[in-house]
């Protein structure tokens, strides 16, 4: 049953799809024995290491697995003894020894493909066969005088031997002599021995052999008796030399014998390499990924595509995109029932179905969404397709009914069962009937079920069944085209007349067809096409919906990284802030340490100058410790962001630095008052005062501005006689205070006294973001002893 299944499905296509973009022979061999797999760690296996495969081609390229040769004949006419190898074979042993050498480096990445690095640990390189290949014989297949000393030593010989006989020759040829007697000046060889080119006419003239004529007869090819021996003696030599030859190939094929474990075991690991880059490259054509492998009968496909609808037989891609579907089956329903009118995809889901989760039992990643998830059932059944045969005196319906005959014969509750056109082929009634019960047989031993039809009984068995759901393929009634769109929880009308008028049957037959639908069908007929019409609304608003949920999303993660980026930069500004300030306390502490020592030494005089000094220094400390509260930044007492607010909190807006009262808190989100205004912003943005603060609740009137009880705040500031680092905070504290208020103007008596106090506080006031300007108040009111201090907005 799993070969028909496969044929049905055509998963050989996707075999040879793969088979394509193997590099070489043993990988080819073992792409087209590609087949589904028994066990999940197989599958979850094989699914990581075609993952890791990618990640290598997309980081580095290619794999150099060209040099990788089909060794397999080799390795056996080595293990009969005394057997020798050609110099092409042992070539191919060579570059498949370095194949596996740049593998290892390639796949040796073990960050990037922790799987595969493990196996290629397991290749043998045999450095030293391969070295002894490479240094017997040259890349052109020339067993080179380096493999032994006895062949340097015969090829020497020749050498000179040949050069000896050229000599000869050449004197002949240049000897007044035998002028007239050689067609040209030339040395050439006949059978191995070095003859002249006598002319025909003159062929007295040249005592020796004849080896051969030109094809006019004009020309004789003479070995001539004063070189005979030396060509006897040439032709041992190289006699000898052959001998040598075979020898030194016998006995690497002796060292070949001893490693032919080894080579063996390196061309499995090497096709099995070339088999995962090769779905690798698969993959990446089709967008493939890697689904969930889940232990519940369920299959959960998203977003996938049809893999034979990507690309063409010769593995390029095709030009029209496919559309993508979800698929979805044994989470909440056993049995998935699609419709829908003829060319609008049905089958081609169902295909679908059955083919992906072929290719995922069998280690493949397939073209669908990483969050899809598949169970690996145990068994797969397909009926689809006409298995009409003449031959077997099969009609289609009998066709149908063998292979349903088999199904209920395997079937089991591990069992993933594809129906193609349930019901069809006979009466409709019958038909519909039949395939209702095979249904309930199927639910009953818990299999899990696609069918596809266009009968309205079973259509309407979902509606009988709380485990059955239908399902329709959309089509658009305004371009009379299908969509390819699968939508769930509607059946799909079959659109017959719609698709006839489209292609071209007459309108008075359409007319005429009409007519003979009873009115309770056209009824039904018209239900079913306003509640895909109305479903088809539903789920376009629905992407619409979440679309914009998707933009809104992105655009709080947009805020929330400019608030995260500024809170950073204002960290960092406070940072360098305190780095001054340490530095400018250790310099302060210095010179405080110098004046106080100064003034200990002037405290043993008595004079009235010596007073005098002691009290200036005095008041040099005073000033430098003063200057120093007045720059160091204020320490930020930080408090813990809330998870839950009450209405009436105040809490403190971090990055903003100030404070504003709770309105009320939807979900993770607080509506805030602030200054008058409202404004929303996440817990995150908060903290939280400890001890609470909460703001006491003003009297309701006509224009409620604020939450905070207007009679508790002052605009005036009493300071003076407060030391710095004691009077700022409160100043700070005035000014927010009279933002929340929404006062204009306050002020601060600070005193006169030495004026420190005053230039900290004028200090402040500089470079506080709410100050628009400060100056004294007028002398009725203080003069320099008071500042008036004016806000902004």
């Amino acid at each position: 049953m799993l070969q028909a299944t496969l044929q049905i499905l055509e998963f050989n296509k996707i075999v040879a799809l793969i088979t394509l973009f193997t590099v070489t022979a043993p990988g080819k061999k073992l792409a087209q024995a590609l087949r589904p797999l028994q066990q999940r760690d197989q599958v979850e296996l094989s699914l990581q290491q075609v993952n890791e495969a990618r990640a290598l081609l997309e980081d580095r390229g290619s794999p150099p697995l060209g040099g990788s040769y089909d060794l397999d004949k080799t390795l056996e006419h080595v293990s009969t003894s005394g057997a020798w190898l050609s110099v092409t074979a042992l070539l191919e042993i060579a570059d498949s020894l370095d194949a596996a050498r740049a593998c290892g480096r390639y796949f040796g990445a073990e960050e990037l493909a922790p799987s595969l690095s493990t196996e290629v640990k397991q290749l043998e390189l045999l450095p030293d066969l391969r070295d002894l290949i490479r240094a017997s014989i040259n890349p052109a297949g020339t067993v080179l005088d380096s493999a032994s000393w006895q062949l340097a030593d015969l090829r020497s010989q020749s050498k000179v031997l040949r050069g000896r006989i050229r000599s000869v020759l050449e004197s002949m040829l240049s000897d007044s002599h035998f002028a007239g007697v050689f067609q040209e000046q030339l040395i050439t060889e006949r059978n191995g021995r070095y003859v002249v080119p006598v002319r025909v006419d003159h062929r007295g003239r040249v005592k020796g052999f004849v080896h051969d004529e030109s094809s006019s007869g004009q020309t004789l090819y003479i070995e001539p008796a004063a070189v005979l021996e030396r060509n006897n003696a040439l032709q041992a030599l190289l006699h000898e030399e052959q001998r040598e030859i075979e020898r030194i190939l016998l006995q690497l094929a002796a060292h070949v014998g001893g490693a032919s474990t080894q080579l063996a075991a390196n061309q499995r690991i090497l096709a099995h390499l070339d088999y995962c880059a090769a779905v690798a490259r698969f993959a990446r054509l089709t967008d493939a990924n890697m689904p969930q492998i889940t232990a519940k009968r369920q299959l959960e496909l998203l977003q996938v595509r049809h893999p034979l609808l990507l690309l063409d037989n010769e593995g390029q891609p095709r030009q029209q995109r496919a559309v993508a579907i979800d698929l979805r089956l044994g989470k909440k329903h056993d049995t998935l029932i699609i419709s829908g009118p003829n060319t609008g995809g049905k089958t081609v889901a169902l295909k679908t179905v059955g083919l992906l989760f072929l290719m995922v039992s069998a280690g493949l990643p397939i073209p669908c969404d990483p969050k899809s998830r598949v169970y690996l059932f145990h068994k797969i059944f397909a009926d689809i397709g006409d298995e009409q045969s003449i031959e077997d005196n099969l009609s289609t319906f009998s066709g149908h009914l063998a292979r349903i005959r088999r199904i209920l014969k395997h079937v089991d509750g591990n069992s993933l069962v594809l129906l193609d056109e349930a019901g069809t082929g006979t009466d409709p009634a019958e038909g519909g009937a039949l395939a209702l019960a095979v249904m309930d047989r199927l639910r009953a031993v818990g299999a899990r079920t696609v069918v596809t039809t266009h009968l309205n009984m079973i259509k309407s068995y979902a509606y009988l069944h709380e485990r059955v759901e239908n399902a329709a393929v959309e089509f658009d009634p305004r371009t009379l085209a299908p969509t390819y769109r699968l939508h769930y929880g509607v059946p799909g009308a079959s659109s017959a007349f719609t698709i006839a008028r489209t292609m071209g049957i007459p309108g008075k037959v359409l007319s005429q067809a009409d007519s003979y639908l009873g009115r309770q069908e056209r009824d039904g007929l018209a239900m079913v096409e306003q509640l895909n019409s109305l479903h088809t609304q539903l789920e376009q608003d629905r992407r619409e919906a979440q679309q914009l949920r998707n933009q809104a999303a992105q655009e709080r993660e947009k805020r929330r990284k400019l608030l995260s980026e500024f809170e950073q930069k204002r960290e960092q500004l406070l940072d360098k802030a305190r780095q001054r300030a340490e530095q400018m306390v250790s310099e302060t502490q210095a010179q405080m340490r110098r004046l106080l020592k100064e003034t200990r030494q002037l405290g043993t005089k008595t004079d009235g100058i010596a007073v005098q000094q002691q009290a200036d220094l005095m008041r040099q400390v005073r000033e430098t410790k003063d200057q120093l509260h007045t720059q160091l930044p204020e320490a930020q007492t930080r408090y813990p962001a809330p998870t839950k607010v009450t209405s009436g909190e105040i809490v403190r807006i971090t990055t903003l630095n100030t404070e504003a009262v709770v309105r009320q808190q939807n979900g993770k989100e607080v509506e805030l008052s602030l200054n008058g205004k409202v404004m929303r912003l996440p817990l995150t943005a908060l903290e939280i005062f400890e001890p609470r603060r909460f703001a006491k609740t003003a009297k309701r009137t006509t224009s409620v501005r604020s939450h905070i009880e207007y009679s508790n705040f002052k605009p005036q500031l009493e300071v003076a006689g407060l030391r710095v680092e004691d009077a700022l905070p409160q100043v700070d504290r005035l000014i927010d205070d009279a933002l929340l208020h929404n006062w204009k103007s306050v002020t601060v008596v600070h005193g006169r006294g030495s004026g420190a106090l005053r230039q900290a506080i004028s200090e402040l006031l500089a470079h506080h973001r709410a100050v628009t300007a400060f100056h004294a108040a007028d002398d009725s009111c203080g003069g320099n002893g008071t500042t008036v201090i004016e806000l902004g907005e």
